[in-house]
């Protein structure tokens, strides 16, 4: 789905929710990865001004769960290390986005690189 102004991050954010009840993820689980679209999605909007957010089900042996990917075309991040290090923030925030998304799920991805765009891609599975 298409990321561009609050409304798309709220509708991600439902969407996210929904498709975790959908394949048997806790309600616990459905809040960790609408917590987690709901950042990325803010990200995408507050620092590209667009991108998408991909939500994959995904099943692996006898394992069932949900990759999320976010990806823009923005300016990439300049230093990823600092990024992910709580409080740093580029934008006057409290700086938990991708700290926060990294701790909510169990795999965390991210791929940028400056004038590239970047890519986050995390996965909840079920318990």
């Amino acid at each position: 789905m298409s990321i561009g102004s609050d409304r798309d991050i709220v509708t991600a954010r439902q969407i996210g929710r929904q498709l975790a009840t959908t394949i048997g993820l806790s309600a616990g689980e459905a809040t960790l990865i609408a917590a987690a679209v709901s950042e990325l999605a803010r990200n995408i909007v507050s620092y590209a001004r667009g991108g998408e957010i991909a939500l994959r089900v995904i099943r692996v042996q006898n394992r069932v769960g949900l990759t999320v990917i976010a990806s823009d075309s923005g300016p990439g991040i300049a230093d990823v290390e600092q990024a992910l290090r709580d409080g740093f923030s580029t934008s006057g925030s409290l700086g938990l986005g991708l700290p926060g998304v990294r701790r909510l799920m169990d795999e965390f991805d991210i791929r940028t690189g400056p004038d590239c765009g970047t890519t986050v891609t995390v996965t909840k599975w079920r318990t």
